[in-house]
């Protein structure tokens, strides 16, 4: 099969017949096997009945379907776990995302070679306010965070290998950072398409402010994780000995001055200095011992990495 096309949605019912019809008829005109795979993430509309009439009049569609909302990840992790073609692409539901630009993002992962194509919506229709803004300022985080030179981590619109999708496990809110997922498995080559992005025909979007909030919590989540996940101690080991360091350095001040410079002064636990000295040192106790037992996690994951075997072939 060449192409699986993964799309989550939620309360879709109004775009769905458009969408599938759409897409099958760039599939046709290129002559691509496929499938399409509609994961319903919990709607309360009619969704479900909309797909289950989609796929019996088509043996190109499948139907995923959650008996609560879980989460776009989640959604796409299931759609990932049930695709079979050479290349999976993920769209969202709202027609926003244009299925023409299919074949030229296909051809970018088949002869170009790239793991991952990203789409930019260069041009935006959207509120300028409440998303073109954050998005930017959002997106050029994301960039100095990963290193990744993306224009649009968020796109819904991107085309994978299939090893890549298979090789990566997409959680909590994780999904615009797929492409950082990727690379953290080893997946180096990705690339960017600008793409037409189309005005929402139907209904309203699913998401508000605070997914700006959780996306540069998750960020941060994740830039720790590339970071110091495979070495904790690197981390936490130097906060601890910045902290300890601190510490005994108050204490032996505390102690040069009350035996040598002020013997018959205040005691030692009247002072401020001897509080910061305690704390600092507890707190820094506290980051080595956090380093320690991440460490001795990574060691009970056995978790082999991935590798490619090159034999000599007999002429």
């Amino acid at each position: 099969m060449n192409i699986s096309v993964v799309i989550p949605l939620l309360n879709e019912s109004q775009s769905l017949n458009e969408l599938c019809n759409s897409i099958c008829e760039v599939m046709s005109s290129y002559g691509f096997t496929y499938e399409i795979i509609l994961i319903d993430d919990g709607s309360t509309d009619e969704s479900w009945e909309v797909i289950q009439t989609l796929s019996k009049n088509s043996a190109c569609i499948k139907g995923i379907k959650f008996k609560r909302n879980y989460g776009k990840s989640q959604a796409l992790h299931a759609g990932f776990l049930n695709c079979n073609g050479d290349v999976v692409f993920t769209m969202d539901a709202d027609l926003q995302d244009d299925p023409k630009e299919i074949p030229e993002m296909y051809d970018m992962i088949i002869n170009d070679n790239y793991d991952l194509v990203s789409g930019w919506k260069k041009k935006r229709f959207d509120s300028i306010l409440f998303k073109n803004i954050p998005s930017k300022i959002f997106n050029f985080a994301a960039r100095i965070t990963s290193g990744i030179k993306l224009n649009d981590f968020n796109c819904g619109l991107k085309a994978y290998k299939k090893d890549v999708i298979k090789n990566i496990n997409v959680y909590g809110e994780m999904h615009r950072y797929i492409p950082v997922l990727a690379k953290n498995e080893g997946y180096h080559k990705i690339g960017e398409k600008i793409v037409n992005h189309r005005p929402r025909k139907h209904g309203n979007t699913k998401f508000g402010p605070s997914r700006f909030l959780h996306g540069f919590l998750d960020l941060t989540t994740i830039w720790f994780i590339s970071s110091f996940g495979k070495r904790p101690m690197h981390l936490f080991g130097s906060l601890g000995m910045i902290m300890l360091t601190t510490g005994f350095l108050f204490a032996g001040f505390l102690g040069y001055d009350k035996i040598f410079v002020n013997p018959g002064g205040r005691l030692i636990t009247e002072r401020p200095e001897f509080y910061i000295s305690l704390v600092t040192m507890i707190i820094g106790s506290q980051f080595f011992s956090m380093g320690f037992i991440g460490e001795l996690i990574l060691k009970s994951i056995n978790k082999s990495p991935q590798y490619v075997i090159q034999k000599q072939t007999n002429l």
